[in-house]
């Protein structure tokens, strides 16, 4: 599926506001786009630049011209992205933009944009810096900036930005729509929590975190089936391995919440979060002595991910307290 396809079906507001801007020539120079977690921020910020740098916008980008492809890989020189999703944005990388930004852009099109994913996450010092440049751009630039806080966000950024807010749908809309496109069902089960639309959902089954994380929670799940000794040596060993990023691990602690819920669930017999999981969270089930307990445990420890506390330590901590009599 094309994002566009997806705007046009579940983002009407923002497909005619930026069909109405593209075909008058009348796009933003600076766009902020909010959005819960599970919206497809980054996916939106994407198609935003593709639109603007596209050979051939019908009014929106076309997805399918070398320029779009170069832009969804990232191989573009004139464009500059900034990821705040695993680390904080520092005042030199915004410095780094500015600066290369003040110079003669390399591509024909003379056109220079940056992308800023999670821009809560810079620096007081960065927002600063950024607002200096939001303030007096370059003629021939065009600024992108994606959010899950625009509480965190200085008000006078937001002032200097045409904003663009995602919507919300149902977690059924996105399960129904990711098994439409050919995902797998206990793919769409598991994503469907944390991605709110089959576009998404699509992406993301391809990414080796998932697919880590995946492997992790199926790992996870057979050793407490088994017995306590055998779980701790995964944990330790097999999990800590696939665990070997923030990424990977956030998701693998998401699953396994999923997981203990539906077996807390089971117990005043709720319909279950996971069906193609339910035989193996069943088996170990048996073998975990407090389910509510396992429940609390790995939410807590999910909070610690973003402390840097290192995982192999978090693994350990957990499978402790989940086989402890």
């Amino acid at each position: 599926m094309k994002f566009e396809t997806y705007l046009k079906t579940r983002q009407p507001v923002i497909y005619q506001t930026l069909c109405n801007a593209s075909e008058g020539a009348r796009l933003s120079h600076a766009y902020l786009v909010l959005g819960e977690s599970g919206t497809p921020l980054k996916e939106m910020g994407r198609f935003l630049a593709k639109t603007i740098l596209c050979d051939h916008p019908h009014p929106l980008a076309d997805e399918d011209c070398t320029l779009c492809h170069r832009v969804e890989v990232n191989d573009y020189p004139d464009l500059v992205e900034i990821d705040g999703s695993e680390n904080s944005i520092k005042k030199g990388d915004v410095e780094t933009l500015v600066a290369s930004f003040h110079q003669t852009p390399l591509e024909n099109k003379g056109i220079m944009v940056y992308f800023i994913h999670m821009a809560e996450n810079m620096t007081a010092d960065a927002a600063n810096s950024l607002l200096k440049f939001l303030e007096e751009p370059t003629p021939y630039s065009y600024a992108i900036l994606t959010s899950q806080n625009e509480e965190k966000l200085l008000p006078t950024i937001k002032s200097r930005c045409e904003i663009l807010r995602l919507r919300m749908s149902s977690r059924q809309i996105g399960y129904e729509e990711a098994i439409s496109a050919g995902v797998p069902t206990e793919d769409a089960e598991l994503l469907s929590y944390f991605f709110n639309d089959g576009f998404s959902i699509g992406k993301k089954k391809e990414e080796t975190s998932y697919q880590n994380a995946k492997e992790a929670l199926q790992k996870a799940l057979d050793s407490l089936a088994n017995n306590a000794s055998n779980a701790r040596f995964v944990f330790q060993k097999d999990i800590a391995k696939l665990c070997a990023d923030k990424a990977t691990t956030r998701l693998f602690f998401d699953f396994l919440t999923l997981s203990f819920k539906d077996i807390v669930g089971q117990d005043s017999n709720q319909a279950p979060l996971l069906p193609s999981y339910v035989t193996i969270i069943q088996e170990a089930a048996k073998n975990l002595p407090h389910h509510e307990l396992s429940l609390l445990q790995t939410m807590t420890l999910r909070r610690e991910i973003e402390s840097n506390i290192n995982t192999g330590l978090l693994l350990t901590h957990l499978v402790s307290v989940l086989t402890k009599e």
